[in-house]
């Protein structure tokens, strides 16, 4: 792959960083993925628009690749699109955190009678982050059989990464509403709003000011490609400023149109500082994550 690694390092030294936490990153059972991929690129109406995927190696060469980037710590993030795929995925995902122990074990769920069964399982277990991605499942995240997987999730303070923006392409699930909901019955719930909301940054915003542990990711947001979709209001950036605990790095590699330190020089030339800069791109996922690699039994 053609991509300017040292750019990257570069970003990461100057900000005198051990390198980079990416809570967004993809890896999915190769036959997902290329029907993932297919979709991007009909521009199916999950996506809206023409979108060029850069970084279309082997599981083996995206790894590597963010290995030499300097991405110390990475998700998989598989996400269920019907019933009965989350313990696949999971089954997948499982395997892949044994193979490539930078990665931050991830797991799925979906609204389906078991969901609390194999969520509770993969908690017992040690997984580290769940993806939900309302827009792709068609369902509400206040869906009743989601109460007990909310209620074990809780209580273990495991993160989900919750794609329920309604970029970029809405549709009757998305929006923060039944994330509002689920927050009021369990608030404790340790959550990671995926593209920042995206368009509906102020109200994800709000969420984030008003529950301790929800949480923001940048991925893709104030990129040249994001931004032509979906500009994000300058008058909130003082917010987000003060939520600089609460913002972590998220680019979606390799799903993206343009190299992976663009994330990064996007996010530079705001001009927020490199406190801020060095929260989001490290400290804030290490405190969720941790920074070094783990090796998970056999």
């Amino acid at each position: 792959m053609d991509e300017p690694v040292e750019a990257t390092r570069a970003f990461w030294h100057r900000l005198g960083l051990p390198g980079l936490v990416d809570v967004h990153v993809h890896f999915l059972p190769d036959n997902i993925q290329r029907a993932v991929w297919a979709q991007f690129d009909l521009a199916g109406p999950a996506i809206g628009r023409e979108w060029p995927i850069r970084y279309r190696g082997s599981v083996e060469e995206r790894v590597a690749l963010l290995r030499d980037l300097g991405v110390r710590r990475f998700s998989a993030l598989p996400y269920a699109h019907k019933p009965g795929v989350a313990r696949y995925l999971n089954d997948w995902a499982a395997r892949f955190a044994h193979d490539v122990p930078e990665s931050i074990w991830s797991a799925t769920f979906y609204p389906e009678p078991d969901a609390a069964t194999y969520v509770g399982e993969l908690v017992a277990a040690g997984v580290e982050v769940f993806k939900v991605h309302v827009q792709v499942g068609d369902f509400r995240l206040d869906d009743p059989l989601l109460d007990d997987v909310w209620a074990v999730l809780e209580h273990s303070g495991t993160p989900i990464v919750v794609h329920a923006g309604s970029g970029p392409v809405p549709n009757e699930f998305t929006g923060p509403g039944s994330l509002a909901r689920v927050l009021r019955r369990w608030p404790r719930l340790c959550l990671v709003v995926a593209h920042l909301g995206a368009p509906e940054y102020a109200e994800f915003l709000t969420l984030a000011e008003t529950y301790e542990h929800v949480h923001l990711d940048t991925t893709m947001v104030f990129t040249d490609f994001f931004e032509q979709m979906s500009l994000y209001p300058r008058e909130l950036l003082p917010r987000l400023v003060d939520l600089q605990d609460k913002v972590l790095l998220g680019t979606d590699f390799p799903s993206i149109p343009y190299a992976y330190v663009h994330q990064l020089e996007s996010l530079e030339r705001l001009g927020l500082g490199e406190s801020w800069l060095r929260a989001v791109c490290w400290d804030n996922g290490v405190r969720l994550f941790g920074s070094s690699a783990r090796r998970l039994a056999p």
